[in-house]
């Protein structure tokens, strides 16, 4: 599908032609709530994708529905390390190339293994940035999976 909006997401889409539709915003998303809103859908099919480093600087990107929050204990005991914590907003862009709020699974500036929850399971269609905040892509979980190759884990923290 060719779109109005052009980016490195939106441009990979069309190159491995995967169908996906574009879920414009009326106005740039300040938050997950925000876009889901906008784009008419709930935040539990919103991926939500966080960086995170180890003590050695491996990196690694969490995704989780919307609605969680990451654990980053799940994700270092996956990856058989000590420590695991979130990268600064400065390292960010610098990491994927994205602004925080932009980031997404699909396409990065730095290679890293893509962590997926089970939760999106639940969902044929999920939704991921298209790399700006005036926009969404909703894919099917299976062609966001044939293009990261995430390992699926359960990675949300546990509410009390």
């Amino acid at each position: 599908m060719m779109s109005k909006l052009q980016t490195s997401v939106t441009d990979l889409l069309d190159k491995e032609q995967i169908p996906y539709r574009l879920l414009p915003h009326k106005t740039p998303a300040i938050s997950v709530q925000d876009a889901a809103e906008q784009r008419g859908v709930s935040p539990s099919q919103m991926v939500k994708t966080i960086v995170l480093r180890d003590m050695g600087g491996r990196l690694a990107l969490a995704c989780v529905p919307g609605d969680q929050q990451v654990d980053p204990k799940k994700v270092r005991q996956l990856l058989d390390c000590r420590r695991m914590t979130c990268v600064s907003s400065d390292e960010v862009k610098l990491i994927t190339g994205f602004e925080i709020g932009t980031i997404n699974p699909i396409v990065t500036a730095t290679p890293m293994p893509v962590f997926l929850d089970i939760h999106f399971q639940q969902h044929q269609y999920i939704n991921i940035s298209s790399g700006d905040r005036m926009a969404g892509i909703e894919l099917t979980l299976a062609d966001l999976c044939h293009l990261c190759q995430p390992t699926l884990a359960s990675l949300c923290r546990e509410l009390d």
